[in-house]
């Protein structure tokens, strides 16, 4: 099993997702500041991942000796979008032992994965082609996945399945990851550009979307831009939709309209593989995430069941 980062000796190795699928490279993390670097580069990605790093992070400051509140909120600022970063820090804070704590993160995160797998597969059909979009797998989290951890777990529950990925531009999270994950443990996969996904549900190619989260609020779910392009398009032509996401991932205070949605670097859509893509000078929106409203989805799979959005 992919393994997204690894505590050994008082360092964070992180699997550096930037050069994936072409390399497979570990960054060593010894200080806080280097957890955020990774967290605003994307070497790390993914709510729940982001999250375990985070507590690293915090773990890392900890034995330096440097001041927590200022760790935490330069953590904190990270990244504005995926709630876990929130939820993680705050949880190391309060901690006796914060190493311990970070720990005990990690280890949840994978039983959570793996419940959260096992209840998201009742909702599989023998025979399902399964549409995701961006990277929620296994590199998404410490291991195994949210929404791919549900496509697993129907694969080794015996069902013949196949999943269709969109390639989620602009830094192609499904392209470079799902479809490398899904290789990886030879389940069937084919990549389409993200404007297709409506037009194959349209021939009745889609039986589910399964999708996760950086952010489940009232009102409906944050995730990666393009998400609610394909949630529109399962409502029009009646495939069910599915939020795979960890309880860690529930915003229990917030609206959708009170979600921070982050804008990236232009550079990310006006380049492709270090090619210039679009004129030179011409202006670019990059929000990095958008909302889907609760009418658009079918479920939310946790690791304590499947509810409907709030």
């Amino acid at each position: 099993m992919i393994k997204t980062m690894y505590w050994e000796n008082n360092l964070l190795y992180l699997l550096d997702q930037t050069i994936l699928p072409y390399e497979e490279e570990y960054l060593v993390c010894g200080s806080y500041q280097d957890v955020i670097t990774a967290i605003k580069t994307m070497i790390v990605r993914g709510a729940p991942a982001i999250g375990v790093a985070a507590a690293f992070g915090m773990a890392l400051a900890h034995i330096d000796g440097e001041d927590m509140e200022n760790a935490a909120n330069e953590m904190k600022d990270a990244r504005p979008t995926a709630v876990n970063l929130f939820w993680a820090v705050d949880r190391v804070i309060d901690a006796d032992d914060p190493v311990k704590e970070a720990l005990l993160m990690y280890e949840e995160d994978m039983e959570t994965n793996r419940r959260m797998g096992k209840h998201g597969a009742t909702v599989i059909d023998d025979g399902d082609t399964i549409l995701t979009h961006c990277n929620a797998g296994a590199l998404a989290c410490v291991d195994y996945g949210t929404a791919l951890g549900v496509i697993r777990a129907a694969n080794e529950e015996g069902k013949n399945i196949s999943v269709v990925c969109d390639e989620t531009r602009p830094v192609l999270q499904g392209a470079r990851l799902s479809v490398w994950e899904m290789q990886k443990e030879n389940i069937p996969v084919k990549l389409i550009v993200d404007g297709a996904a409506g037009r194959l549900m349209q021939e009745g190619r889609i039986n589910k979307v399964v999708i996760g989260a950086d952010r489940v609020a009232r009102g409906g779910v944050a995730n990666k831009i393009g998400s609610l392009m394909v949630a529109l398009a399962a409502k029009r032509f009646n495939v069910p939709f599915y939020v795979a996401a960890p309880k860690s991932t529930f915003d229990y205070e917030n609206s959708i309209h009170d979600i921070e949605i982050e804008e990236r670097d232009p550079v990310e859509v006006l380049s492709f593989a270090g090619c210039q893509a679009a004129p030179f000078g011409t202006e670019v929106r990059n929000p990095s995430f958008d909302v889907v409203p609760s009418d658009l989805i079918t479920g939310i799979i946790t690791e304590d069941g499947i509810v409907d959005s709030w």
